[in-house]
């Protein structure tokens, strides 16, 4: 290849790329001194909310009696720096009126949502030590609580999750979807920040895990890996798209288990008490205490009684 070529080619393909018709879909028209969200700085709220909620397991302090207030205040000090900035940053993101200057317009909001999360986390930690307990009591090869905050991907996942879903209950644009994302490259188990998810939540294993957007799964749940809680179809509009925030992911009631491979599929409901055996699809309702499995001959078998 010559010289002159090989700038024809370059010069061809800078000419392409810089085709607003080529990226106009997907281009973000950044103003200077506007923040954007950072994956680097919101790994770090993530990593300081664990500090926070599991005092000791992570980060390099050694909380003693005596100082786990003074290290408390200096964790949750930084974690509202950090997170009132990236806050900010969804907000201006999602802005669209591009007469104000967003950082003036959107800095006391984002300052205020952030110390409002702040407010939530002995609450967060009150649920995250319910489904620790759960994980440790439903696991026989769980040796200590401390083995499952530290080795096991489900409650980290699950950490992120409820962190994710408070920030997206006060109404933070992007963020939280930042937040779950983050997990479902860390842990393959997929959860949406939207779902619905009561409390002694426990996945075992994990990877493969999907919890659609609209799920609400009650008490004392488990589900094990490679299951799918997701939508069946997706009503269209009158331009044949998918019609947004409807309810179409199955609603999981209390004490229910649901074994590896097991797909649930749209808006049904999965009665109290029920156990869906493994690589079986459901798409109906089932009523409490029902059984479902694989029979020998891969035919679907359904019971349903008293209990299980």
């Amino acid at each position: 290849m010559t010289t002159r070529e090989f700038e024809n080619i370059l010069e061809k393909t800078v000419n392409e790329l810089s085709d607003p018709a080529s990226y106009q879909v997907v281009c973000h028209q950044h103003k200077m001194g506007e923040p954007l969200p950072s994956i680097a700085k919101l790994s770090k709220v993530i990593d300081l909310v664990r500090e926070i909620l599991f005092p000791g397991y992570f980060g390099n302090t050694s909380l003693r009696t005596n100082t786990t207030q003074y290290y408390m205040g200096v964790y949750v000090d930084e974690l509202y720096e950090i997170l009132s900035e990236e806050i900010l940053a969804g907000l201006c993101f999602e802005c669209k009126d591009e007469t104000v200057d967003k950082v003036e317009k959107h800095k006391e909001k984002a300052n205020q949502l952030a110390i409002k999360f702040i407010s939530f986390l002995p609450e967060i930690r009150k649920k995250l030590v319910a489904d620790v307990e759960a994980t440790y009591l439903n696991d026989p090869a769980a040796k200590s609580y401390g083995e499952v905050i530290f080795c096991y991907p489900a409650i980290r996942a699950i950490t992120n999750y409820r962190v994710a879903h408070q920030l997206l209950k006060l109404e933070v644009p992007l963020i939280p979807r930042f937040i779950s994302e983050m997990a479902h490259g860390e842990t393959g188990i997929d959860i949406h920040p939207g779902a619905q998810i009561g409390e002694k939540f426990t996945i075992d294993h994990g990877t493969g895990v999907v919890i659609g957007s609209t799920c609400i799964i009650g008490n004392n749940v488990k589900i094990f890996q490679g299951v799918t809680l997701g939508a069946k179809s997706f009503p269209l509009d009158e331009n044949g798209n998918p019609i947004k925030g409807i309810p179409r992911h199955p609603i999981v009631e209390d004490d229910v288990v649901i074994y590896a491979g097991a797909t649930i599929l749209g808006r049904v409901k999965i009665g109290k008490g029920s156990m869906i055996g493994g690589n079986v699809w459901v798409t109906t309702d089932l009523p409490p205490y029902s059984k479902v499995v694989q029979s020998k001959a891969k035919e679907t078998t359904f019971t349903h009684g008293g209990g299980i």
